[in-house]
């Protein structure tokens, strides 16, 4: 078959673009490598449920409370009020979305993308088939690279796309305890401790019958699996069964092109959209998805390749403002275990809970509330220029 478009991909993000692609009518095929799971704390907001009509029973924990954990041990917890975080276990939320994608009508190819070649015929596809370990050749109009962090559709395609910076994320998925003084099933522990992580932090997040235990680095020789066992001996979790180990890059930040101005645009993290400071990726990188389904979309009808475009202005339009403030958060916070201790301290303020929870649940930073602005952007500001103590009160 010839296809509009071919998806390189069946993560949230590729998925997610088939899925729209398909309802609009487009004939669509989706290349994914079966029985890769990737390595995610699994949280996923209200606005996510809501934007792409995720089922109930894909949520394996409602998570109604996070607690910061600094340096010293000292904790915060922040109640989620009037919702909660959803959480998902990535095996089966992946396989959902590629299946919803292909009761659309999207085909579902498994195998490995090597290269596109292009003659006087148009664009084509040369993908390994992992049944039969041969290469085949599919013809398509438009490229979609949703295949990670160190995509290979952007290396060879897009400017900048071999360069982008990323971390290495790494987890460990346990049987779950019952719930005790140092786990609960509806909370979310984030630990921001150097000893975990010198320039991240670590997680312990509740998928239900299991959790998910790990952190990220990007500094060279960091033990990604000490670290988590240390996280685990810290949270009481060692003696817990280890079901899966993962690991895989994460991007620090968006690319400034996402297409080639011919027949490839990028999506999700390929595109470098993970959150800065928290790597929240789920979300963004279905929103990338849909943006460059939209942008395909609009290019098949105009064969304007300009319309490509439309697929990053489209996410900076809405998000860029939370990525900088995000960057700027991690720029000034995650550089010593000092400004790590003044973060988690600056968290016990009331309106920083609140300010951060309705911006995380709502996909957008709050301006109603201009006063509270200001009075943490004067705490912020005391706490960087160490003109004040960490409180614990």
């Amino acid at each position: 078959m010839d296809f509009d478009v071919f998806v390189v991909g069946g993560g949230p993000s590729g998925a997610t673009a088939a899925w729209d692609l398909a309802r609009e009518g487009r004939s669509v095929a989706m290349l994914d490598r079966a029985g890769r799971i990737k390595p995610c704390g699994g949280a996923i907001p209200p606005r996510a449920i809501k934007d792409f009509d995720i089922p109930d029973h894909l949520l394996v924990a409602k998570v109604e409370t996070a607690r910061m954990i600094s340096p010293t041990g000292r904790s915060v917890d922040i109640h989620i009020e009037n919702g909660f975080v959803g959480m998902v276990d990535r095996e089966d939320f992946d396989e959902f979305l590629r299946l919803r994608a292909v009761k659309e009508g999207a085909v579902r190819l498994t195998g490995t993308y090597l290269r596109i070649e292009r003659d006087a015929d148009g664009s084509h596809v040369i993908w390994r088939d992992k049944a039969t370990g041969e290469e085949r050749r599919t013809k398509t109009r438009l490229i979609i690279g949703a295949d990670g962090a160190r995509s290979l559709v952007a290396r060879d395609n897009v400017p900048g796309g071999d360069k982008i910076p990323y971390v290495i994320a790494y987890h460990e998925i346990v049987r779950a305890p019952a719930a005790n003084k140092s786990y609960d099933p509806k909370r979310c522990d984030v630990v921001y401790d150097g000893r975990i992580s010198p320039d991240f932090y670590g997680w312990v997040f509740p998928h239900g019958d299991t959790a998910s235990i790990g952190m990220g680095s990007g500094i060279d020789g960091v033990d990604l699996k000490q670290a988590t066992a240390d996280l685990r001996a810290s949270s009481g979790l060692t003696d817990c069964e280890t079901i899966r180990r993962e690991g895989a890059p994460i991007p620090l930040h968006p690319l400034d092109c996402w297409d080639n101005a011919r027949d490839v645009v990028l999506a999700g993290d390929a595109a470098g959209v993970v959150a800065p400071s928290s790597g929240e990726g789920i979300y963004y990188a279905m929103v990338g998805g849909r943006v460059a389904g939209a942008a395909a979309h609009a290019f098949l009808q105009s064969g304007k390749v300009r319309d490509l475009r439309l697929a990053r202005k489209l996410f900076m339009k809405e998000h860029k403002t939370v990525f900088k403030v995000l960057r700027s958060m991690q720029d000034a916070y995650y550089k010593s275990d000092e400004r790590r201790e003044r973060f988690v301290s600056l968290c016990h303020d009331k309106d920083v809970q609140t300010l951060t929870f309705e911006a995380y649940m709502n996909k957008k930073l709050v301006a109603a509330r201009p006063l509270a602005h200001i009075k943490i952007g004067l705490k912020n500001l005391a706490h960087l220029t160490r003109l004040v103590a960490p409180n614990w009160t």
